[in-house]
C-alpha cells in the first residue's frame, strides 16, 4: 500500500514539473547587431551648375530616376515600381547599391539608400533639382546628405567628402552637356595601368 502511494506521489510530482516546464516562456533569441549609430555627424554637399536651357527642357533630358545610368556612366535598373513613382527602387553598380525614390516634384526628386544588414545606417539621401533662373537658363542643383561619423577619423572624412564632391560634380558636368547638346561628352580616357615589375 505504502509503495503504491509513493509511486503515485512521484507521478504527480513529475506531471507538475512537466506542466511547469511547458509554462516557461521560450528563451528569447539573441538580439541582432544594431544598425543605429550612437553619435551621428550629419554633413551635406551642395553642388550646382548653370545650364543654358530652360528648366523643363533640362529635366526632360536628365530627370528620370534611372537617367543616372547615362550621366554617371553606370548601369541602372528599376527593380521595383515604375520610374518616377514614389517608392520606386533602382539598383546600380551591378546591383550592389539600392536607392529608393522618397520625394518628387515636377522638377526634382529625392532618394535614399535603405538600411543594410551588418552596416551602420548613415541616412544617405540625395536630391537632384532643375531650378529655373529665367526663361532660357536654369541650374541643376545636387545635394547629398549623410552621416559620416563611422569613418575612422577627420582625415578619412575629408577624403570622403572630396571624393563624393568630385564624383557628383563630374555627373553635373555630364548633365549640363547632355541637356545643352542632347549627347553625352566623350568618356575620359582610362588611366594607364602601372607596368608590371621586371622579373628578377
Amino acid at each position: 500500500m505504502g509503495h503504491r502511494i509513493i509511486t503515485a506521489g512521484l507521478g504527480v510530482v513529475a506531471a507538475l514539473a512537466a506542466t511547469a516546464a511547458l509554462a516557461q516562456p521560450a528563451a528569447a533569441p539573441a538580439p541582432a547587431a544594431s544598425n543605429v549609430v550612437e553619435k551621428p555627424t550629419y554633413v551635406s554637399i551642395p553642388m550646382e551648375v548653370t545650364v543654358n536651357k530652360p528648366a523643363a527642357e533640362v529635366w526632360a533630358k536628365v530627370g528620370k530616376f534611372c537617367d543616372l545610368g547615362v550621366w554617371m556612366r553606370i548601369d541602372c535598373t528599376i527593380s521595383s515600381g515604375a520610374d518616377g513613382q514614389f517608392g520606386a527602387v533602382r539598383k546600380i553598380a551591378g546591383g550592389r547599391v539600392t536607392e529608393v525614390l522618397v520625394g518628387e516634384t515636377p522638377l526634382s526628386y529625392t532618394y535614399t539608400q535603405p538600411v543594410a544588414p551588418g552596416r551602420p545606417y548613415n541616412l544617405y539621401h540625395g536630391t537632384l533639382e532643375a531650378r529655373p533662373v529665367n526663361a532660357t537658363t536654369s541650374k541643376l542643383v545636387y545635394t547629398l546628405t549623410f552621416d559620416n561619423s563611422m569613418l575612422a577619423d577627420d582625415a578619412a572624412r575629408t577624403r570622403d567628402l572630396a571624393q563624393k564632391r568630385a564624383q557628383f560634380e563630374g555627373a553635373l558636368a555630364n548633365m549640363k552637356v547632355l541637356a545643352e547638346t542632347g549627347a553625352m561628352p566623350p568618356a575620359p580616357a582610362a588611366a594607364p595601368r602601372p607596368a608590371a615589375p621586371a622579373a628578377k
